[in-house]
């Protein structure tokens, strides 16, 4: 199996196509997260691409359609942006807790990373192309081939809407953390949509197409959409779901770990939090009672930065016993996380942000 040069502490789902997750201890220790302990998700084989020759169309409606090599990419002026691709499963354990979820990989608390990517503005090369009065949509189409259930391959896609698309954020990158993108994040070319969770941050690009409607890819049409509660894969109207796309608040204890056992006194929590859609976490509390009270966590790294995750911490005073520590963040709209999965819970197992806690013996 090809682990792709990721930290033998990984926690790997499958190795075909190759899914794996960060240990959270290690995660919280640094602000930007190496690519050996970058998350992977990846949904078919990851293509090899000869940078040489590689192209990238922009077309649609435009007036100008192109036809860029890494070379012309390269001659736009250069950006970096500090953001948080988390992708739309992060945390499905806590939803497999509530009722099983077949078929979806059960992915932990550690399908995020925080990186500094580096690249072309997206919002550059599309006032080079110029956009139409009619263009809604930026569909983006991607070099790996996924096989369907009923054995044809079909290409990775998704959409982002145009205003986003001409944010000052986003990115078609070619560099990650000062370095040249890694192949399993995408190399040669990806999109970094900050703020919007990492599905439609597609990777291995190879056009971009300007439209009225939303993608119709596969993973936009179909897989990437959340549903009420009641929906089952048996009743499901695939027309009827929410795309998704903002990511929304939510908080992860890191430290310490489920099932911990610590000396009685002062114990450190730490953890990470987020926002989507360009808000700030502007607040974390923790509970050392499951939630009947609370203490205000300390803002640290990334709580200026719109587009990246935020560190906290927070100091708890543990008399013995069994501790259920848990956590809830507040965004700059004043958003904040629902207490229990059962509240989120969808056939799907995307975008859970109940509160997320561990429990801890203190001797």
């Amino acid at each position: 199996m090809e682990r792709f040069d990721k930290q033998p502490a990984m926690i790997v789902h499958d190795g075909q196509p190759f899914n794996a997750e960060s240990p959270l201890g290690q995660l919280r220790q640094n602000f930007l997260t190496s690519k050996d302990l970058f998350f992977s998700r990846n949904h078919g084989s990851i293509p090899e691409v000869n940078p040489d020759g590689y192209r990238l169309t922009v077309d649609g409606l435009v007036d100008s359609p192109l036809e860029l090599s890494m070379e012309d990419l390269r001659g736009f002026p250069k950006k970096e942006v500090t953001a948080v691709m988390q992708c739309a499963g992060n945390r499905r354990d806590g939803l497999i807790q509530v009722a099983p979820i077949p078929g979806e990989t059960p992915w932990g608390a550690g399908a995020i990373g925080n990186a500094r990517w580096a690249g072309v503005s997206l919002r550059e090369v599309l006032l080079a192309t110029g956009v139409g009065d009619e263009a809604r949509h930026a569909a983006f189409s991607g070099l790996d081939e996924v096989e369907g259930a009923d054995g044809e391959s079909f290409d990775y896609g998704g959409s982002i809407p145009v205003e986003k698309a001409l944010g000052p954020e986003v990115l078609l990158a070619y560099e990650m953390n000062g370095e040249i993108l890694p192949l399993e994040h995408g190399f040669p070319l990806r999109v970094v949509a900050p703020g919007y969770y990492g599905a439609r941050s597609v990777k291995w690009l190879s056009g971009i197409t300007l439209q009225e409607a939303p993608s119709d890819n596969y993973f936009q049409t179909h897989e990437y959409k959340l549903f009420a509660p009641g929906v089952s894969a048996e009743t499901v109207e695939f027309f009827e779901g929410l795309m998704l796309g903002e990511m929304q608040v939510n908080a992860v204890i890191c430290e310490p770990a489920d099932g911990a056992s610590l000396d009685a006194g002062p114990v450190y929590v730490r953890g990470y939090a987020v926002a989507g859609g360009g808000r700030r976490v502007e607040r974390v509390d923790v509970s050392s009672d499951g939630g009947r009270s609370w203490v205000q966590a300390d803002l640290l790294e990334g709580a200026d930065e719109p587009w990246a995750w935020s560190f906290w911490e927070a100091n708890l005073d543990l008399p013995p016993g069994e501790h259920r520590v848990v956590v809830r963040a507040l965004d700059s709209s004043a958003g904040t996380q629902p207490a229990t999965a059962a509240e989120v819970w969808n056939f799907k197992g995307y975008a859970n942000n109940s509160w997320h806690g561990v429990r801890v013996m203190v001797r």
